[in-house]
């Protein structure tokens, strides 16, 4: 099973509404495309700290 912690965010409304737009653009949910977007930004500061 998936350990996942729920929190409170707020978000800055015109930073809501193109969150918003890029998931159904994807065809995600809103919450799913904020854990995709960080999940990405993780993986690239992995890969930088990895580098010489």
């Amino acid at each position: 099973m998936n350990d996942e912690t729920k929190i409170t965010l707020r978000l800055p409304a015109d930073l809501h509404e193109w969150l918003v737009a890029q998931a159904k653009a994807a065809r995600r949910s809103l919450n799913s495309e904020i854990v995709f977007r960080l999940e990405v930004e993780r993986a690239a500061a992995g890969a930088d700290a990895e580098s010489p």
